[in-house]
């Protein structure tokens, strides 16, 4: 199955606490293509590009309401021979907003300083993330800052799997 990757080239997040809809353009999140359909994540990156000091505390979580009506960003397929009949969907804006699940939210904590730092997580053998589906709880993985902190200017990929 396909691998692909979702970047946003430079974005600040826009910090919410957990069952608080995000804000458009404050948040890089990846949906799941169809009801059935199982991705697992492969990596994270988030490169700092703040113009002074910007503690920021983001985070990875799954949403507990999914956003509707979205306005996909770029994704593509690492490989180029690669295809799928339902492509997942990365977004940052939509009309309906997530929510970061109370219970099932933080999955990673990904904190750090967006003025020149740099994180870079990459799953290992017994470290499985995964979404399954399109719907609340399971079919939504969402990158974005949780409150505290000044969130600076970052860009950011998330690179995962269709299985």
């Amino acid at each position: 199955m396909p691998r692909l990757a979702g970047a946003v080239p430079s974005w600040t997040p826009i910090a919410v606490a957990d069952t608080t809809n995000m804000t458009d353009g404050g948040h890089h999140t990846v949906q799941g293509g169809s009801a059935t359909q199982r991705g697992e994540l492969r990596e994270v990156y988030l490169g700092g590009q703040a113009g002074a000091s910007s503690p920021t505390f983001m985070v990875l979580g799954r949403t507990s309401i999914v956003g509707a009506t979205l306005t996909a960003l770029r994704l593509a397929a690492m490989d180029p021979s690669a295809t799928t009949s339902s492509l997942p969907t990365s977004y940052a804006a939509s009309t309906t907003k997530p929510q970061r699940s109370a219970t099932l939210g933080m999955l990673l904590n990904l904190s750090f300083n967006a003025f020149g730092g740099v994180v870079r997580w990459v799953n290992g053998p017994d470290e499985l993330i995964s979404y399954l589906g399109n719907t609340a709880s399971l079919g939504e993985l969402s990158l974005n800052a949780f409150t505290g902190g000044t969130p600076g200017l970052l860009g950011s990929n998330i690179v995962f799997e269709v299985i």
